[in-house]
């Protein structure tokens, strides 16, 4: 049974850092591509960043140079680090891998990032 598990969200003043972590089990996300999402209230889940099997990254303009997203192999766990967040950052965020199709597969329970002004 697949499970991803995120964590380290929480409240955070504008321009600070927060690192989420996503933990799986019953998948090998180096062998996967892993993206995580965010959605504010009222607002449709959007595509923050992906990382590849092969460790290429793509990021959503919204977040390029602020966000990094990155794996750990050893410990199976993929990282955002959010550095100058926004109050506009604030979202639940969710990892999500196990599918070719980026958006399918599984998705963890999210974590919630909230970022005052």
């Amino acid at each position: 049974q697949v499970q991803l598990v995120e964590s380290g969200g929480g409240l955070v003043q504008a321009g600070g850092s927060l690192r989420l972590s996503c933990a799986a089990s019953g998948i090998i996300f180096s062998r996967n591509t892993i993206a995580w999402f965010r959605q504010a209230p009222g607002k449709q889940r959007e595509l923050v960043a992906t990382m590849t099997s092969d460790s290429s990254t793509s990021y959503a303009d919204a977040v390029k140079g602020r966000f990094t997203i990155s794996r750990d192999n050893a410990k199976n766990t993929v990282y955002l680090q959010m550095n100058s967040l926004k109050p506009e950052d604030t979202a639940v965020y969710y990892c999500n891998a196990g599918s070719r199709i980026i958006g399918r597969g599984y998705w963890g329970q999210g974590t919630q990032v909230t970022v005052s002004s």
